[in-house]
């Protein structure tokens, strides 16, 4: 099935499916209890969340869970919002991405690397590009927002994708609208490269990406 990213344009193109490749004992792993029992004492690095993440800050992962994730202010900036999304450290988290089965979908002479992350509703990180990759989502709701590489969107890079989701959006002709979809659990999405895209947790979500380089 498909979960609903879909587009007449020519390839490559987003493309979204349903399947639980990460697999039960991967999801089993993710729970709020497992993570904090698993690292909790562990440090981990938050990055703020406008386009280029300038700031970056370490925190117990405890302190994070329990403190920072929360919904997301519509009235805070992206500088002062605080996101854990990779920047993972392989050694400590290597234990739990060797329990996740990635998707068998490969780009011949790549290799994949995973950012694991956690974050509130309302949380998400504004339109940016990069490489090609895909994300599974295995916990809560996660939408999406795309554009190709030849269209730049409209937003200002400090500002969190929940304000422009409350501002910018509404006044977006047809023409101009992204392609849209939201991932729930088990829900995978690729994206190829250099497509902008910004995300939006719909819940506190759980998620993984697995970036190819």
């Amino acid at each position: 099935g498909s979960a609903g990213c879909a587009s007449a344009r020519p390839t490559p193109t987003p493309t979204a499916k349903v399947r639980g490749w990460g697999g039960s004992a991967f999801r089993a792993l993710c729970t709020r209890d497992k993570l904090l029992a698993a690292y909790g004492q562990r440090r981990v690095r938050l990055s703020t969340a406008n386009t280029y993440s300038y700031r970056k800050v370490d925190v117990p992962f405890q302190e994070y869970v329990e403190q920072l994730l929360k919904p997301q202010d519509p009235t805070a900036l992206g500088s002062d919002t605080l996101y854990f999304f990779g920047d993972n450290n392989f050694t400590e988290w290597g234990p739990l991405f060797q329990q996740y089965v990635p998707p068998p979908f490969r780009i011949p002479g790549t290799s994949g690397a995973y950012s694991f992350g956690i974050g509130g509703s309302g949380s998400g990180v504004p339109f940016h590009w990069h490489g090609p990759g895909y994300s599974e989502v295995i916990f809560g709701r996660k939408r999406w927002f795309l554009y190709p590489p030849d269209k730049t969107p409209h937003f200002h890079p400090n500002e969190t994708t929940l304000a422009w989701l409350q501002r910018t959006y509404p006044t977006l002709p047809p023409a101009e609208r992204p392609l849209e979809c939201t991932l729930r659990p088990g829900e995978i999405l690729y994206f190829p490269d250099r497509w902008w895209h910004a995300t939006l947790n719909l819940d506190t979500s759980v998620f993984i990406s697995t970036f190819l380089g």
